[in-house]
This record gives structure tokens, C-alpha cells and sequence, in this order.
């Protein structure tokens, strides 16, 4: 049986993606004429679902792109949005607006290469970004036990959801890919011995999408 169920949706493709920057809190531009269509289409998938299995919650950090996300989920789905400040992704401190390729090249790499040491002046570490954003979405899921919670979510929300229900230890070397406008649900079953457990339902499901590309290729 069903008892929680976590739908993170990652926002859809952003002008800082295309651009190639760091899209921190100050230089967030919003989303693209695709990243709307990605979403508009995730959020006629999950309106279908909800009119079965309606959801309790919607939750979006406070940037720009996660804000206009939600907007379209919350319009689709009627129902109200909560914003979560927790929820908008690591701290970039000075990498903010500047282009990943030269962040990368003066770290030696991204976010997760030495997963201990800040990317930029003033950023997280990526392992202190896990544990901080963990014990929010620890309290988000105390507080919505039986609950069906959607989220408009940053691809790191996304990790720190499997860093934190498949109990990965901080530092691991483990990746996920988690494309624009991709669902993933976890859900919470007790089994036929009475157990509970957390289980991967889907990961980076794109299937909404897939007209988007074949129109892309027409």
C-alpha cells in the first residue's frame, strides 16, 4: 500500500541553460519558449493523474524559472503554491551569472569534483548543499506523511531526494541525469510484512515530451 508520494517535476529548459551560466538567485531570467512547452505538457500529464489521485501540496523554490513552473502547475492543477525558500538549489555565491565553463575551469571542476570545497567565494559545498537541503525535505515529508506532493524542482532537488531515500552517503561519486521538464516519483509502501519503505517509481520520465522532440525534428 501507498502511503506518501513525492512527484518532482525539474523545471523546464531556462535562459541561463542555453546561455550556459550560472543561473543564481540574482540572475535568473526565467524560462525559454521551450522550457514553457516542457512544462505545459508535464502539467496536462499530471492533471490527468490528479483528477484520480488528487495531490495535497505544491512546493517551488523561490527563483525565477522554479517560480514559473509552479505558476503553470498550480494553474493547471488548481491547486495553491507554496514557496519554500529551502528549495532553490545551492548557493552560488560570486559564480552567480558568470559562465559554468569558467566557474569549472577555476574549481577544477564543478559542484560535486571535491564535494567539500566551495565552487566560487561565498558558495556551499556540495556536501554541505546534501545535508542542508536533506533535512528540509526530511521535515517537508514528516510534515506531509500520506500525502501526495508535488514539486517544482531544480535538478539538485532532485539528487538530494535520492541522496536521501536511497541513503547514499554524502561524498559517493553518484550521478544522475535529470532533463528538463522530466518527472520522478518516489513512493512510500508498507510491503505484505508490515515494513515501510522507500521505492524509486520513475526517474527522468520524459514520455511527455516526446512530441516536443519529434516536432523539433519535422
Amino acid at each position: 500500500m501507498i502511503t506518501t508520494e513525492l512527484v518532482f517535476l525539474r523545471h523546464g529548459e531556462a535562459q541561463c541553460n542555453v546561455a550556459g551560466v550560472v543561473g543564481g538567485p540574482r540572475t535568473c531570467t526565467g524560462l525559454t519558449n521551450l522550457g514553457y512547452d516542457q512544462v505545459e505538457r508535464a502539467a496536462t500529464r499530471l492533471a490527468a493523474e490528479h483528477q484520480e489521485f488528487p495531490f495535497t501540496a505544491l512546493y517551488a523554490g523561490p527563483r525565477i524559472r522554479l517560480r514559473q513552473t509552479a505558476e503553470i502547475l498550480s494553474q493547471t492543477l488548481k491547486i495553491p503554491l507554496r514557496t519554500e525558500a529551502g528549495l532553490d538549489g545551492p548557493v552560488h555565491g560570486a559564480a552567480d551569472g558568470k559562465p559554468w565553463t569558467e566557474i569549472k575551469d577555476l574549481a577544477n571542476g564543478g559542484p560535486h569534483a571535491h564535494p567539500d570545497t566551495p565552487w566560487a567565494e561565498g558558495s556551499d559545498t556540495w556536501n554541505g548543499y546534501l545535508q542542508r537541503a536533506g533535512d528540509l525535505l526530511r521535515a517537508l515529508i514528516a510534515r506531509h506523511e500520506g500525502d501526495r506532493v508535488l514539486f517544482a524542482a531544480h535538478g539538485e532537488t532532485v539528487i538530494v531526494a535520492h541522496t536521501l531515500l536511497l541513503q547514499i552517503p554524502l561524498g559517493s561519486p553518484a550521478g544522475f541525469t535529470i532533463s528538463h521538464g522530466s518527472i520522478t516519483r518516489w513512493q512510500h509502501h508498507f510491503n505484505r510484512l508490515g515494513q515501510r519503505r522507500w521505492m524509486l517509481d520513475r526517474h527522468n520520465d520524459t514520455e511527455h515530451l516526446a512530441a516536443l522532440t519529434t516536432e523539433a525534428a519535422s
